[in-house]
């Protein structure tokens, strides 16, 4: 069981992102419960990038329920048509906000969030699971480094659903 995280205290992104991903691998490595994987992403996210809110949601029934998170208290459930985790879900795509006041239908779960990254989770029948979405309380605080790295940590998350 991993207890801590090694990563470069630097501002490149892309370099964590790098030394995260193995770490994330091994960290679920041989653990099944889904609760806990996810619950132990959401700390390394957090805890390497500092973000304002980590959290996944998965779809139950028709719409999409809060699982494990970090940060602040969050909305309990999304329509599939709401808000960015909603687009994220319906689209398929990663969706990156700059500012999510000029998001059309934003879920305004917390005032501090400023910008906003949603990725969608495939389950092995290629459909879509949940999504993982994280804020910052800074504006255009995500970029494309951001997408790649965390598709890669999805990637992970993917292999075990």
């Amino acid at each position: 069981m991993a207890e801590s995280l090694a990563f470069s205290k630097t501002s490149d992104r892309k370099q964590i992102y790098e030394e995260l991903a193995p770490q994330v691998a091994s960290l679920v490595a041989g653990e099944r419960d889904l609760v806990a994987n996810l619950a132990n992403v959401t700390a390394v996210l957090k805890e390497a990038f500092g973000f304002f809110w980590v959290g996944f949601y998965l779809k139950k029934e028709e719409q999409l329920v809060l699982n494990a998170f970090q940060g602040t208290l969050a909305c309990t459930r999304i329509d599939f048509d709401k808000g960015v985790c909603g687009h994220a879900y319906t689209t398929r795509e990663i969706v990156i906000v700059p500012n999510v006041e000029e998001f059309p239908g934003h879920i305004a779960c917390s005032s501090a969030s400023k910008s906003e990254i949603v990725l969608p989770i495939f389950d092995k029948t290629g459909e879509v699971f949940g999504v993982l979405d994280i804020d910052s309380d800074r504006f255009d605080d995500f970029s494309e480094i951001d997408a790649e790295g965390l598709r890669r940590i999805v990637e992970i998350i993917e292999s075990f659903i």
